[in-house]
Protein backbone atom coordinates (compact mmCIF):
# COMPACT_ATOMS: atom_id res chain seq x y z
CA UNK A 1 0.00 0.00 0.00
CA UNK A 2 1.24 3.68 -0.70
CA UNK A 3 0.83 6.51 1.31
CA UNK A 4 -3.03 8.95 -0.17
CA UNK A 5 -0.57 11.93 -1.70
CA UNK A 6 -1.83 11.92 -5.82
CA UNK A 7 -4.62 13.67 -7.23
CA UNK A 8 -6.73 12.40 -9.86
CA UNK A 9 -7.40 15.72 -12.07
CA UNK A 10 -10.72 15.04 -14.36
CA UNK A 11 -12.83 11.72 -12.96
CA UNK A 12 -14.98 11.19 -15.96
CA UNK A 13 -14.74 8.56 -18.99
CA UNK A 14 -10.93 6.99 -18.34
CA UNK A 15 -10.16 8.57 -15.35
CA UNK A 16 -12.57 6.39 -13.34
CA UNK A 17 -10.53 3.43 -14.04
CA UNK A 18 -7.38 5.62 -12.81
CA UNK A 19 -9.28 6.00 -9.68
CA UNK A 20 -10.32 2.76 -8.81
CA UNK A 21 -6.76 1.87 -9.40
CA UNK A 22 -5.08 4.47 -7.27
CA UNK A 23 -8.41 3.95 -4.56
CA UNK A 24 -7.22 -0.40 -4.57
CA UNK A 25 -3.42 0.58 -3.70
CA UNK A 26 -4.28 3.49 -0.71
CA UNK A 27 -2.71 6.32 -2.85
CA UNK A 28 -5.68 8.64 -4.10
CA UNK A 29 -6.08 11.73 -1.81
CA UNK A 30 -8.18 13.72 -3.88
CA UNK A 31 -10.42 14.06 -7.59
CA UNK A 32 -10.23 16.93 -9.03
CA UNK A 33 -12.99 17.82 -12.04
CA UNK A 34 -14.93 20.96 -13.04
CA UNK A 35 -18.25 19.18 -12.79
CA UNK A 36 -19.84 18.44 -9.41
CA UNK A 37 -22.12 15.81 -11.43
CA UNK A 38 -19.13 13.48 -11.95
CA UNK A 39 -17.80 13.56 -8.44
CA UNK A 40 -20.76 12.91 -6.74
CA UNK A 41 -21.20 9.72 -9.18
CA UNK A 42 -18.43 8.28 -7.12
CA UNK A 43 -19.98 6.08 -4.58
CA UNK A 44 -19.28 5.25 -0.91
CA UNK A 45 -15.69 3.50 -1.47
CA UNK A 46 -14.57 6.93 -2.36
CA UNK A 47 -16.02 9.00 0.77
CA UNK A 48 -12.60 9.72 2.54
CA UNK A 49 -11.25 10.45 -0.49
CA UNK A 50 -11.28 14.19 -1.21
CA UNK A 51 -13.34 15.96 -3.79
CA UNK A 52 -12.46 19.14 -5.16
CA UNK A 53 -13.92 21.18 -8.10
CA UNK A 54 -10.91 23.79 -8.23
CA UNK A 55 -7.29 22.71 -9.06
CA UNK A 56 -6.00 25.81 -8.40
CA UNK A 57 -6.59 23.86 -4.27
CA UNK A 58 -4.62 20.84 -5.65
CA UNK A 59 -1.61 22.85 -6.57
CA UNK A 60 -1.70 25.00 -3.13
CA UNK A 61 -2.57 21.67 -1.43
CA UNK A 62 0.85 20.59 0.15
CA UNK A 63 0.00 16.70 1.26
CA UNK A 64 -0.60 16.19 -2.33
CA UNK A 65 2.81 15.44 -3.90
CA UNK A 66 1.67 13.53 -7.15
CA UNK A 67 -0.85 14.10 -9.90
CA UNK A 68 -2.40 12.15 -12.32
CA UNK A 69 -3.85 13.78 -15.18
CA UNK A 70 -6.83 12.61 -17.42
CA UNK A 71 -8.04 15.48 -18.63
CA UNK A 72 -8.77 16.14 -22.20
CA UNK A 73 -5.56 16.14 -24.40
CA UNK A 74 -5.76 20.32 -25.53
CA UNK A 75 -5.42 20.50 -21.52
CA UNK A 76 -2.24 18.23 -20.80
CA UNK A 77 0.10 21.36 -21.30
CA UNK A 78 -1.63 23.65 -19.34
CA UNK A 79 -2.04 21.16 -16.06
CA UNK A 80 1.16 19.24 -16.44
CA UNK A 81 3.18 22.38 -16.90
CA UNK A 82 1.10 24.17 -13.31
CA UNK A 83 1.53 21.15 -11.73
CA UNK A 84 5.03 20.88 -12.07
CA UNK A 85 5.68 24.33 -11.26
CA UNK A 86 4.33 23.82 -8.48
CA UNK A 87 6.27 20.09 -7.19
CA UNK A 88 4.23 17.80 -7.76
CA UNK A 89 5.25 14.72 -9.73
CA UNK A 90 3.16 14.33 -12.98
CA UNK A 91 1.53 11.42 -14.81
CA UNK A 92 -0.28 12.68 -18.00
CA UNK A 93 -2.90 10.31 -19.57
CA UNK A 94 -1.66 10.21 -23.41
CA UNK A 95 -0.96 11.90 -25.33
CA UNK A 96 1.43 14.14 -23.67
CA UNK A 97 0.87 17.14 -24.97
CA UNK A 98 -0.61 17.96 -28.63
CA UNK A 99 2.87 19.69 -30.17
CA UNK A 100 6.35 18.72 -29.84
CA UNK A 101 7.61 22.15 -28.72
CA UNK A 102 5.51 21.53 -25.25
CA UNK A 103 6.64 18.27 -24.84
CA UNK A 104 10.27 19.48 -24.79
CA UNK A 105 9.23 22.58 -22.63
CA UNK A 106 7.53 19.86 -20.12
CA UNK A 107 10.93 17.28 -20.11
CA UNK A 108 13.10 20.39 -19.64
CA UNK A 109 10.55 22.15 -16.74
CA UNK A 110 10.41 18.68 -15.12
CA UNK A 111 14.05 17.70 -15.20
CA UNK A 112 14.69 21.79 -13.84
CA UNK A 113 12.32 20.77 -10.88
CA UNK A 114 13.55 17.51 -10.49
CA UNK A 115 9.94 16.35 -11.08
CA UNK A 116 8.73 12.92 -12.22
CA UNK A 117 6.91 13.29 -15.47
CA UNK A 118 5.65 9.73 -16.62
CA UNK A 119 3.28 9.44 -20.24
CA UNK A 120 0.23 6.57 -19.89
CA UNK A 121 1.61 4.88 -22.21
CA UNK A 122 -0.83 1.94 -21.45
CA UNK A 123 0.13 -1.15 -23.58
CA UNK A 124 4.10 -0.72 -22.54
CA UNK A 125 2.65 -2.30 -18.71
CA UNK A 126 0.99 -5.06 -20.06
CA UNK A 127 2.68 -8.52 -19.50
CA UNK A 128 1.50 -9.64 -22.85
CA UNK A 129 3.63 -6.72 -24.49
CA UNK A 130 6.16 -6.58 -21.75
CA UNK A 131 7.17 -10.64 -22.83
CA UNK A 132 6.58 -10.23 -26.75
CA UNK A 133 9.35 -7.13 -26.19
CA UNK A 134 11.69 -9.46 -24.43
CA UNK A 135 11.08 -12.44 -26.99
CA UNK A 136 12.37 -9.93 -29.67
CA UNK A 137 15.41 -8.26 -27.62
CA UNK A 138 16.53 -12.06 -27.08
CA UNK A 139 16.24 -11.96 -30.93
CA UNK A 140 13.63 -15.33 -31.00
CA UNK A 141 11.80 -13.64 -33.73
CA UNK A 142 14.83 -12.89 -35.84
CA UNK A 143 15.18 -9.88 -37.78
CA UNK A 144 12.55 -7.84 -37.54
CA UNK A 145 10.78 -7.60 -41.09
CA UNK A 146 7.25 -5.94 -40.32
CA UNK A 147 4.64 -4.90 -37.46
CA UNK A 148 0.38 -4.13 -38.37
CA UNK A 149 -1.68 -2.96 -35.61
CA UNK A 150 -5.34 -2.48 -35.85
CA UNK A 151 -7.37 -0.65 -33.43
CA UNK A 152 -11.03 -1.08 -34.38
CA UNK A 153 -14.23 0.17 -32.67
CA UNK A 154 -17.60 1.30 -32.43
CA UNK A 155 -17.14 3.45 -29.84
CA UNK A 156 -16.84 6.99 -28.43
CA UNK A 157 -16.68 9.35 -31.38
CA UNK A 158 -14.19 12.48 -30.54
CA UNK A 159 -14.78 16.11 -31.88
CA UNK A 160 -11.65 17.44 -30.34
CA UNK A 161 -8.77 15.35 -31.81
CA UNK A 162 -8.84 12.82 -34.44
CA UNK A 163 -8.76 9.00 -34.23
CA UNK A 164 -5.18 9.17 -34.99
CA UNK A 165 -4.74 11.10 -31.74
CA UNK A 166 -6.85 9.07 -29.80
CA UNK A 167 -6.32 5.69 -30.33
CA UNK A 168 -2.68 5.33 -31.94
CA UNK A 169 -0.32 6.84 -29.14
CA UNK A 170 -0.44 2.95 -27.80
CA UNK A 171 0.28 1.43 -30.71
CA UNK A 172 3.22 3.67 -31.90
CA UNK A 173 4.26 3.24 -28.11
CA UNK A 174 5.01 0.01 -28.88
CA UNK A 175 6.79 -0.28 -32.15
CA UNK A 176 8.84 2.33 -31.46
CA UNK A 177 9.88 -0.02 -28.50
CA UNK A 178 10.19 -3.21 -30.26
CA UNK A 179 11.95 -1.37 -33.16
CA UNK A 180 14.32 0.40 -30.67
CA UNK A 181 14.61 3.50 -32.93
CA UNK A 182 12.24 6.05 -34.42
CA UNK A 183 11.16 6.08 -38.37
CA UNK A 184 12.91 7.64 -41.30
CA UNK A 185 9.40 8.20 -42.66
CA UNK A 186 5.95 8.37 -41.88
CA UNK A 187 2.97 8.52 -44.04
CA UNK A 188 -0.80 9.08 -43.23
CA UNK A 189 -4.09 8.92 -45.15
CA UNK A 190 -7.76 8.91 -43.67
CA UNK A 191 -11.25 11.07 -43.93
CA UNK A 192 -13.40 12.66 -41.95
CA UNK A 193 -17.35 11.52 -42.39
CA UNK A 194 -19.08 12.59 -39.39
CA UNK A 195 -17.43 15.96 -38.01
CA UNK A 196 -15.45 18.35 -41.02
CA UNK A 197 -11.59 18.20 -40.16
CA UNK A 198 -12.14 15.52 -37.79
CA UNK A 199 -10.43 12.28 -39.04
CA UNK A 200 -12.38 9.02 -38.31
CA UNK A 201 -9.96 6.59 -39.31
CA UNK A 202 -6.40 6.95 -40.60
CA UNK A 203 -3.73 4.54 -41.70
CA UNK A 204 -0.48 4.94 -40.79
CA UNK A 205 2.69 4.09 -42.37
CA UNK A 206 5.88 3.77 -40.86
CA UNK A 207 9.48 3.23 -42.68
CA UNK A 208 12.12 2.40 -40.47
CA UNK A 209 16.26 2.14 -41.63
CA UNK A 210 17.20 -1.25 -42.57
CA UNK A 211 14.11 -2.18 -44.25
CA UNK A 212 11.73 -2.71 -41.24
CA UNK A 213 7.92 -1.06 -41.71
CA UNK A 214 4.76 -0.89 -39.63
CA UNK A 215 1.62 -0.27 -40.36
CA UNK A 216 -1.08 1.53 -37.37
CA UNK A 217 -5.02 1.47 -38.59
CA UNK A 218 -7.16 3.13 -36.59
CA UNK A 219 -10.92 4.00 -36.32
CA UNK A 220 -13.82 4.38 -34.20
CA UNK A 221 -16.65 3.73 -37.44
CA UNK A 222 -16.24 -0.20 -37.05
CA UNK A 223 -18.63 -3.17 -36.33
CA UNK A 224 -16.91 -4.63 -34.15
CA UNK A 225 -13.77 -4.40 -31.63
CA UNK A 226 -10.20 -5.32 -32.98
CA UNK A 227 -7.55 -4.47 -31.08
CA UNK A 228 -4.10 -6.62 -32.25
CA UNK A 229 -0.76 -6.41 -33.42
CA UNK A 230 0.86 -8.78 -35.77
CA UNK A 231 5.21 -8.88 -35.41
CA UNK A 232 6.44 -10.73 -38.21
CA UNK A 233 10.09 -11.90 -38.02
CA UNK A 234 12.83 -14.24 -40.38
CA UNK A 235 12.50 -16.65 -37.51
CA UNK A 236 8.14 -16.58 -36.71
CA UNK A 237 5.75 -14.29 -36.42
CA UNK A 238 3.81 -13.15 -32.88
CA UNK A 239 0.38 -11.91 -32.50
CA UNK A 240 -1.29 -10.36 -29.97
CA UNK A 241 -5.14 -9.90 -29.51
CA UNK A 242 -6.19 -7.87 -26.87
CA UNK A 243 -10.01 -8.95 -27.10
CA UNK A 244 -9.23 -12.93 -26.80
CA UNK A 245 -8.95 -14.48 -23.35
CA UNK A 246 -6.03 -14.16 -21.17
CA UNK A 247 -4.68 -17.75 -21.84
CA UNK A 248 -5.15 -16.91 -26.30
CA UNK A 249 -3.86 -13.45 -25.89
CA UNK A 250 -0.45 -13.88 -27.26
CA UNK A 251 0.54 -16.54 -29.59
CA UNK A 252 3.39 -17.67 -31.10
CA UNK A 253 3.80 -18.95 -35.28
CA UNK A 254 7.76 -20.58 -35.11
CA UNK A 255 7.69 -22.45 -38.35
CA UNK A 256 5.56 -20.20 -40.93
CA UNK A 257 7.96 -20.02 -44.13
CA UNK A 258 10.46 -22.58 -45.84
CA UNK A 259 13.19 -22.21 -48.13
CA UNK A 260 13.03 -24.50 -50.95
CA UNK A 261 16.54 -24.78 -52.68
CA UNK A 262 17.75 -22.01 -50.10
CA UNK A 263 16.51 -19.86 -52.60
CA UNK A 264 12.78 -19.95 -52.70
CA UNK A 265 10.42 -18.80 -50.31
CA UNK A 266 7.45 -21.11 -49.28
CA UNK A 267 4.96 -20.36 -46.92
CA UNK A 268 3.82 -23.05 -44.28
CA UNK A 269 0.15 -23.60 -42.49
CA UNK A 270 1.54 -23.77 -39.02
CA UNK A 271 -0.25 -23.97 -35.54
CA UNK A 272 -0.16 -21.13 -33.32
CA UNK A 273 1.54 -21.86 -29.45
CA UNK A 274 0.28 -20.18 -26.65
CA UNK A 275 2.74 -17.94 -24.97
CA UNK A 276 2.34 -17.91 -21.27
CA UNK A 277 2.31 -15.06 -19.19
CA UNK A 278 1.03 -13.48 -15.91
CA UNK A 279 -2.43 -12.80 -15.36
CA UNK A 280 -1.99 -9.02 -14.00
CA UNK A 281 -4.52 -5.38 -14.95
CA UNK A 282 -1.84 -3.22 -16.55
CA UNK A 283 -3.36 -0.50 -15.59
CA UNK A 284 -2.43 -1.30 -12.07
CA UNK A 285 0.76 -1.96 -12.97
CA UNK A 286 0.87 1.13 -14.72
CA UNK A 287 -0.25 3.33 -11.23
CA UNK A 288 2.44 0.81 -9.42
CA UNK A 289 5.06 1.63 -11.42
CA UNK A 290 4.20 5.62 -11.86
CA UNK A 291 4.57 5.88 -7.59
CA UNK A 292 7.89 3.54 -7.64
CA UNK A 293 9.37 5.69 -9.89
CA UNK A 294 8.78 8.81 -7.96
CA UNK A 295 9.50 7.82 -4.36
CA UNK A 296 13.03 5.93 -5.86
CA UNK A 297 14.02 8.41 -8.70
CA UNK A 298 13.33 5.60 -11.01
CA UNK A 299 12.82 6.60 -14.06
CA UNK A 300 9.88 5.60 -15.88
CA UNK A 301 9.72 3.37 -18.68
CA UNK A 302 7.37 5.91 -20.25
CA UNK A 303 8.94 9.11 -19.13
CA UNK A 304 8.78 12.36 -21.12
CA UNK A 305 11.28 11.55 -23.75
CA UNK A 306 9.77 8.48 -24.95
CA UNK A 307 6.40 10.30 -24.66
CA UNK A 308 8.44 12.96 -27.17
CA UNK A 309 8.77 10.46 -29.32
CA UNK A 310 5.70 9.10 -29.88
CA UNK A 311 4.17 12.91 -30.32
CA UNK A 312 7.00 13.37 -32.95
CA UNK A 313 5.66 10.31 -35.02
CA UNK A 314 1.99 11.17 -34.26
CA UNK A 315 3.05 15.30 -35.44
CA UNK A 316 4.53 13.86 -38.72
CA UNK A 317 1.84 11.62 -39.29
CA UNK A 318 -0.97 14.55 -38.79
CA UNK A 319 1.51 16.72 -41.39
CA UNK A 320 1.10 13.94 -43.78
CA UNK A 321 -2.77 13.66 -43.15
CA UNK A 322 -3.22 17.21 -43.87
CA UNK A 323 -0.84 17.01 -47.00
CA UNK A 324 -3.03 14.04 -48.63
CA UNK A 325 -0.47 10.96 -47.72
CA UNK A 326 2.48 12.89 -48.82
CA UNK A 327 5.98 11.45 -47.38
CA UNK A 328 7.30 13.37 -44.11
CA UNK A 329 10.37 13.07 -42.26
CA UNK A 330 10.14 12.03 -38.58
CA UNK A 331 11.46 14.97 -36.35
CA UNK A 332 14.33 13.90 -34.02
CA UNK A 333 14.82 15.77 -31.20
CA UNK A 334 18.99 16.76 -31.33
CA UNK A 335 20.93 15.24 -28.12
CA UNK A 336 21.84 18.54 -26.34
CA UNK A 337 23.14 19.40 -23.33
CA UNK A 338 20.72 22.76 -22.85
CA UNK A 339 17.23 23.63 -23.53
CA UNK A 340 16.66 26.11 -26.57
CA UNK A 341 12.61 26.87 -27.15
CA UNK A 342 11.44 26.09 -30.62
CA UNK A 343 10.81 29.91 -31.41
CA UNK A 344 14.51 30.63 -29.90
CA UNK A 345 17.60 31.35 -32.56
CA UNK A 346 20.78 29.48 -31.85
CA UNK A 347 23.40 30.25 -34.32
CA UNK A 348 26.09 28.18 -35.13
CA UNK A 349 29.54 28.35 -33.67
CA UNK A 350 27.71 29.01 -30.36
CA UNK A 351 28.66 27.33 -27.47
CA UNK A 352 26.01 26.64 -25.11
CA UNK A 353 26.54 25.18 -21.63
CA UNK A 354 24.60 21.47 -19.82
CA UNK A 355 21.54 22.48 -18.22
CA UNK A 356 21.58 26.02 -19.93
CA UNK A 357 17.79 27.15 -20.89
CA UNK A 358 17.13 29.79 -23.56
CA UNK A 359 13.70 30.97 -23.73
CA UNK A 360 10.82 32.26 -26.36
CA UNK A 361 12.03 34.56 -29.13
CA UNK A 362 16.01 34.89 -28.00
CA UNK A 363 18.86 34.58 -30.13
CA UNK A 364 22.39 33.55 -29.41
CA UNK A 365 25.15 34.59 -31.98
CA UNK A 366 27.56 32.86 -33.19
CA UNK A 367 31.28 32.33 -31.70
CA UNK A 368 29.17 33.86 -28.06
CA UNK A 369 29.96 31.23 -24.85
CA UNK A 370 27.18 30.60 -22.22
CA UNK A 371 28.17 28.46 -19.41
CA UNK A 372 26.68 25.40 -17.48
CA UNK A 373 22.82 26.17 -15.67
CA UNK A 374 22.35 29.67 -17.45
CA UNK A 375 18.56 30.84 -17.97
CA UNK A 376 18.12 33.26 -20.85
CA UNK A 377 14.42 34.73 -20.76
CA UNK A 378 12.05 36.02 -23.36
CA UNK A 379 13.43 38.37 -26.15
CA UNK A 380 16.97 37.88 -24.83
CA UNK A 381 19.71 39.01 -27.90
CA UNK A 382 23.78 37.52 -27.12
CA UNK A 383 25.61 38.95 -29.63
CA UNK A 384 28.95 38.01 -31.75
CA UNK A 385 31.50 37.54 -28.75
CA UNK A 386 29.83 37.69 -25.60
CA UNK A 387 31.36 35.88 -22.63
CA UNK A 388 28.94 34.69 -20.23
CA UNK A 389 29.72 32.15 -17.09
CA UNK A 390 27.49 29.65 -15.25
CA UNK A 391 24.84 30.23 -13.75
CA UNK A 392 23.91 33.67 -14.93
CA UNK A 393 19.55 34.83 -14.69
CA UNK A 394 19.20 36.81 -17.49
CA UNK A 395 15.47 38.59 -17.37
CA UNK A 396 13.01 39.43 -20.14
CA UNK A 397 13.87 42.01 -23.24
CA UNK A 398 18.15 42.32 -22.62
CA UNK A 399 20.45 42.76 -25.76
CA UNK A 400 24.00 42.00 -24.65
CA UNK A 401 26.29 43.23 -27.25
CA UNK A 402 30.10 42.57 -28.54
CA UNK A 403 32.41 43.72 -25.92
CA UNK A 404 30.70 42.32 -22.97
CA UNK A 405 31.94 39.87 -20.60
CA UNK A 406 30.11 38.73 -17.66
CA UNK A 407 31.08 36.04 -14.77
CA UNK A 408 29.36 33.56 -13.16
CA UNK A 409 26.21 34.13 -10.55
CA UNK A 410 25.57 37.45 -12.19
CA UNK A 411 21.47 38.11 -12.53
CA UNK A 412 20.26 40.95 -15.35
CA UNK A 413 16.48 42.32 -14.51
CA UNK A 414 13.94 42.99 -17.02
CA UNK A 415 15.00 45.52 -20.30
CA UNK A 416 18.12 46.59 -18.28
CA UNK A 417 20.37 47.89 -21.01
CA UNK A 418 24.14 47.02 -21.98
CA UNK A 419 25.69 49.37 -24.74
CA UNK A 420 29.35 48.75 -26.52
CA UNK A 421 29.88 52.24 -28.21
CA UNK A 422 30.06 55.82 -26.13
CA UNK A 423 29.52 58.14 -29.38
CA UNK A 424 27.22 56.02 -31.37
CA UNK A 425 26.54 57.44 -35.53
CA UNK A 426 24.17 55.14 -37.44
CA UNK A 427 26.65 56.67 -40.21
CA UNK A 428 29.63 55.35 -38.66
CA UNK A 429 30.81 52.28 -38.27
CA UNK A 430 32.68 51.12 -34.97
CA UNK A 431 33.00 47.54 -34.78
CA UNK A 432 36.68 47.76 -34.74
CA UNK A 433 36.49 49.58 -31.41
CA UNK A 434 33.63 47.95 -29.43
CA UNK A 435 34.41 49.27 -25.77
CA UNK A 436 34.62 46.83 -23.09
CA UNK A 437 32.18 45.84 -20.56
CA UNK A 438 32.61 43.53 -17.24
CA UNK A 439 30.01 42.34 -14.74
CA UNK A 440 31.93 40.90 -12.12
CA UNK A 441 30.88 37.65 -9.99
CA UNK A 442 27.22 37.58 -8.57
CA UNK A 443 26.34 41.14 -9.72
CA UNK A 444 23.04 41.96 -9.95
CA UNK A 445 21.18 44.88 -12.66
CA UNK A 446 18.16 45.80 -11.68
CA UNK A 447 15.06 46.59 -14.04
CA UNK A 448 15.55 48.89 -16.55
CA UNK A 449 19.14 50.13 -15.37
CA UNK A 450 21.38 51.13 -18.17
CA UNK A 451 24.97 50.21 -17.83
CA UNK A 452 27.23 52.85 -20.56
CA UNK A 453 30.05 50.83 -21.99
CA UNK A 454 33.19 50.48 -20.78
CA UNK A 455 32.69 50.44 -17.02
CA UNK A 456 33.09 47.59 -15.00
CA UNK A 457 30.89 46.53 -12.33
CA UNK A 458 32.24 44.59 -8.81
CA UNK A 459 31.62 41.22 -7.57
CA UNK A 460 28.69 41.18 -5.90
CA UNK A 461 27.57 44.85 -6.30
CA UNK A 462 24.02 45.96 -6.83
CA UNK A 463 22.22 47.97 -9.29
CA UNK A 464 19.01 49.30 -8.46
CA UNK A 465 16.18 48.89 -10.90
CA UNK A 466 16.30 52.25 -13.47
CA UNK A 467 20.17 53.61 -12.31
CA UNK A 468 22.24 54.46 -15.33
CA UNK A 469 25.87 53.54 -14.26
CA UNK A 470 28.44 56.02 -16.32
CA UNK A 471 31.94 55.00 -13.90
CA UNK A 472 32.90 51.49 -12.11
CA UNK A 473 31.18 50.55 -9.54
CA UNK A 474 33.12 48.61 -6.72
CA UNK A 475 32.77 45.60 -5.19
CA UNK A 476 29.73 44.84 -2.83
CA UNK A 477 28.63 49.03 -4.17
CA UNK A 478 24.50 49.84 -3.85
CA UNK A 479 24.38 51.85 -7.16
CA UNK A 480 21.06 53.78 -7.30
CA UNK A 481 20.29 57.35 -9.36
CA UNK A 482 20.74 59.35 -12.51
CA UNK A 483 23.78 59.46 -12.88
CA UNK A 484 24.17 55.73 -10.44
CA UNK A 485 25.93 56.86 -7.10
CA UNK A 486 26.77 54.74 -4.63
CA UNK A 487 24.69 54.67 -1.38
CA UNK A 488 26.60 52.48 1.04
CA UNK A 489 27.14 48.61 0.41
CA UNK A 490 25.25 45.06 0.06
CA UNK A 491 26.20 41.70 1.60
CA UNK A 492 26.15 38.51 -0.46
CA UNK A 493 22.35 37.99 0.05
CA UNK A 494 21.82 41.60 -0.94
CA UNK A 495 21.46 42.76 2.56
CA UNK A 496 22.66 46.57 3.71
CA UNK A 497 25.72 46.26 5.72
CA UNK A 498 25.64 48.68 8.63
CA UNK A 499 29.33 49.14 10.23
CA UNK A 500 30.17 49.11 13.28
CA UNK A 501 33.13 51.60 14.93
CA UNK A 502 35.53 48.75 14.05
CA UNK A 503 34.44 47.97 10.56
CA UNK A 504 32.65 44.91 10.80
CA UNK A 505 29.00 44.31 9.81
CA UNK A 506 26.83 41.05 9.46
CA UNK A 507 24.61 39.96 7.20
CA UNK A 508 21.16 39.72 8.75
CA UNK A 509 20.33 36.47 6.66
CA UNK A 510 23.36 34.41 5.95
CA UNK A 511 24.94 35.72 9.49
CA UNK A 512 28.28 35.92 7.36
CA UNK A 513 30.73 38.84 8.50
CA UNK A 514 32.24 41.64 6.32
CA UNK A 515 34.81 44.02 6.89
CA UNK A 516 35.23 47.86 5.70
CA UNK A 517 38.99 48.77 4.85
CA UNK A 518 40.88 51.15 2.21
CA UNK A 519 42.49 49.27 -0.75
CA UNK A 520 46.03 50.03 -1.94
CA UNK A 521 45.05 52.89 -3.29
CA UNK A 522 43.39 54.62 -0.18
CA UNK A 523 39.77 53.61 -1.61
CA UNK A 524 37.16 52.26 0.81
CA UNK A 525 36.39 48.38 0.03
CA UNK A 526 34.47 45.42 1.38
CA UNK A 527 35.98 41.71 1.64
CA UNK A 528 33.64 38.90 2.92
CA UNK A 529 35.59 37.16 6.17
CA UNK A 530 33.64 33.78 6.38
CA UNK A 531 34.42 33.37 2.17
CA UNK A 532 36.59 33.72 -0.65
CA UNK A 533 34.69 36.02 -2.79
CA UNK A 534 35.25 33.25 -5.78
CA UNK A 535 34.02 30.60 -3.60
CA UNK A 536 30.60 29.39 -3.64
CA UNK A 537 28.26 29.74 -0.84
CA UNK A 538 27.59 26.56 1.06
CA UNK A 539 24.13 24.91 -0.14
CA UNK A 540 22.13 25.62 3.49
CA UNK A 541 22.82 29.49 2.31
CA UNK A 542 21.84 29.78 -1.02
CA UNK A 543 17.60 29.14 0.32
CA UNK A 544 16.50 32.60 0.82
CA UNK A 545 14.51 33.20 3.97
CA UNK A 546 14.91 37.05 5.65
CA UNK A 547 13.18 39.55 3.36
CA UNK A 548 14.55 42.90 2.20
CA UNK A 549 14.91 45.21 5.49
CA UNK A 550 16.12 48.52 4.73
CA UNK A 551 13.30 51.01 5.37
CA UNK A 552 13.18 52.28 1.67
CA UNK A 553 13.16 50.29 -1.08
CA UNK A 554 16.08 49.77 -3.44
CA UNK A 555 15.10 51.67 -6.44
Amino acid sequence: MYAPNLALIGGGYWGKNLARNFLAIGALHTICDSRRETLDNYGEEYKSVSKLTRFDDVLADPSIHSVAIAAPAALHYKLAHRSILAGKHVFVEKPLCLSTHEGIELIALAKDYGRTLMVGHLLQYHPCIVKLQSMVARGELGRLFYMTSNRLNLGKIRSEENALWSFAPHDISVILALAGKTPETVQCTGENYLTPGVADTTMTQLAFTGGLRAHIFVSWMNPFKEQKLTVIGSEGMVVFDDTKPWSEKLTLYRDYLKWENGQTPVAMKCKGVPVVVPELEPLAEECKHFLECYRSGKVPITDGNEGLRVLQVLDAAQRSLENHGERVHATVVQNKPYFSHSTATIDDGASIGKNTKVWHYSHISARCQLGENCNLGQNVFVASGVEIGANVKIQNNVSIYSGTKIEDNVFLGPSCVLTNVSNPRSEIVRKSVYERTLIRRGASVGANATIVCGVTIGKYAFVAAGATVTKDVPDYGLMKGIPAKQFGWLSRHAHPLRFNSEGLASCPESQLKYQLQLNDEGVPCVRCLDLDEDESLPIELTKGTVPFQESKRIS
